[in-house]
């Protein structure tokens, strides 16, 4: 187990204290390795207290710069970063942040080409992308590789959270749900707006990627009460929570009774539009 330096016990004091992390809990987040997919306005917070939170090595891939529309819920970022990538000025700030902590810096997107090789490099994987192609490509690779998915996702004024971890079988021996039973088809092209052309209230994505690091945080922890099988819902209009369960759908093209994707290449097109 990786120790703890004097200078680290004083840091992370607090959550010594705390019955469910210890010693032995910060412990596993120092030696914890997260990769948090998309730089932006989930991204912002989630690198943020998972840096402060002492998780020890981060891996930040976006492939964005960042801009003046970007500052209005994306909080890593200040007027000087505009024009900067994105992942280099994140990186500086979990440097400044927490210098314990080190950081790969990945201003390239994620395909089909380099998922595998960069997912499992990774403990957990934390999805804070803004479209669903990106969603459904990292949602395969961690089943293929076996890793834990934190994901989260943003409407104007709601959000959502959950945990994947498909690659696994519940009591009853039946498939852990994915991202698939979540939403087995990709909408239509247009038929559901992004942030960027929706819009969306900025301390939204702030409550919503706070509450993606506490499922990352609890993941590697080993926690019971995870948001594995549930989907937590966020209304901030009305100031609320809800959480439905979510089951395994037989005929999910990924772990179902017939699976008919067998690896990344479904998602090669894809890749290709977004490049």
């Amino acid at each position: 187990m990786t120790t703890l330096s004097p200078e680290e016990i004083e840091r992370y004091k607090r959550h010594l204290l705390v019955k469910n992390i210890g010693g032995q809990g910060q412990q596993r987040l120092k030696a914890a390795r997260v990769l948090i997919v998309g730089a932006g306005g989930l991204g912002s917070p989630l690198l943020m207290y998972l840096a402060a939170a002492g998780v020890g090595a981060l891996g930040i891939i976006d492939d964005d710069r960042v801009s003046l529309g970007n500052l209005q819920r994306q909080v890593a970022y200040r007027t000087d970063d505009i024009g900067a990538l994105k992942t280099e000025r994140a990186a500086a700030l979990v440097h400044a942040l927490n210098p314990h902590v080190e950081v790969e810096a990945m201003p390239f997107r994620l395909t089909a080409e380099n998922a595998l090789s960069v997912v499992s490099r990774y403990d957990i994987v934390a999805d804070g992308s803004d479209n669903f192609a990106t969603r459904y490509l990292v949602n395969d690779a961690c089943y293929f590789a076996r890793k834990p998915l934190v994901f989260a996702a943003l409407g104007q004024m709601e959000g959502y959270v959950s945990t994947f971890r498909a690659f696994e079988m519940d009591e009853s021996g039946t498939p852990r749900p994915s991202y698939r039973d979540l939403f087995p088809e990709p909408p239509a092209p247009g038929e559901i707006p992004s942030c960027e052309e929706a819009g969306v209230l900025g301390p939204v994505t702030g409550v919503i990627g706070t509450l993606q690091a506490v499922e990352v945080v609890k993941a590697i922890l080993g926690l019971e009460g995870t948001l594995v099988g549930r989907l937590l819902i966020y209304d901030a209009l009305v100031g609320r929570f809800q959480t439905i369960a979510l089951k395994w759908d037989a005929n999910n093209p990924l772990t179902g009774l017939a699976p008919s994707i067998r690896d990344l290449t479904v998602h090669a097109a894809d890749s290709e539009q977004r490049a």
